[in-house]
């Protein structure tokens, strides 16, 4: 359809071939986008860089975003390469893994801080980098959310609370970029297995308990949330800002 067609994107946060960040990465390519790719460590290198030149991406950088000096180098290259940018995917989320497994009680200021930094606080950095590419361009940011925001998931711990100030960011930003013509939303995802998953205890219990209990009786895809990213930052959601879209087979709707 090349509803992404002359659009440049970005995307902070592809961990594999089955994490959702490849998906949407598959599904912006296939819509017309070029797109840039960023990593964290040689580990993840060695996954990342063979997917994006699998599709032709040219721009493969490293990115901790705990470090503003690797932030700045990536959209330095940006700027120098494409001089402006439509899109911004940022699917990033990390927590310590005692405090995925420890009660939230337990939680340590520094696990706090840094389950916040790199799951909320990355999403202001990156945004106020890509925002100065977009001027004009009517641009787009999407991020990731879980529904462990909202109500308490067993086992998610300090990363719920790093997605509800993910989530709270999305608003703010959405206002303070609104005028600018950039829109900036989220879309929270039912469970999938993930390399990110896998760090949760009892994910195959959350699995299974989703799908029993979601309007639909099933679990969601990779795919399904890439063709709902693909609405968010195309033009058919134009006037879409400031949103948590929910994919997760209806299960957000339950209470009993």
């Amino acid at each position: 359809m090349d509803l992404l067609k002359g659009k440049r994107a970005v995307i902070f946060g592809v961990a594999n071939e089955r994490s959702i960040a490849w998906a949407i990465s598959e599904a912006l390519h296939a819509e017309g986008a070029e797109l840039a790719f960023t990593y964290a460590g040689e580990i993840l290198e060695k996954r990342v860089r063979p997917l994006a030149e699998g599709i032709g991406a040219k721009i493969i950088l490293p990115c901790d975003v705990t470090k503003d000096d690797e932030i700045d180098k990536v959209f330095q290259t940006l700027k120098q390469e494409w001089g402006s940018l439509d899109i911004l995917v940022h699917a990033i989320a990390f927590a310590a893994k005692e405090d995925l497994s420890n009660p939230y009680v337990l939680t340590g200021r520094s696990g706090f801080h840094l389950a916040l930094d790199v799951s909320a606080y990355s999403l202001v950095a990156l945004t106020r980098h890509a925002a100065a590419l977009m001027e004009g361009r009517s641009g787009s940011i999407l991020t990731m959310t879980y529904m462990g925001s909202e109500k308490v998931v067993p086992n998610y711990n300090v990363m719920g609370v790093a997605k509800a100030a993910l989530e709270a960011s999305v608003r703010y930003l959405a206002y303070d970029l609104g005028p600018r013509g950039i829109r900036v939303n989220a879309i929270s995802a039912g469970p999938i297995k993930t390399l990110a998953a896998a760090g949760i205890s009892g994910f195959k219990e959350m699995l299974h308990y989703s799908s029993e209990r979601a309007p639909l009786k099933r679990n969601i895809t990779a795919e399904e949330v890439a063709r709902t990213a693909v609405y968010l930052l195309s033009d058919m959601a134009g006037a879409v800002t400031g949103e948590i879209v929910h994919v997760d087979a209806g299960y957000n709707i339950m209470g009993m």
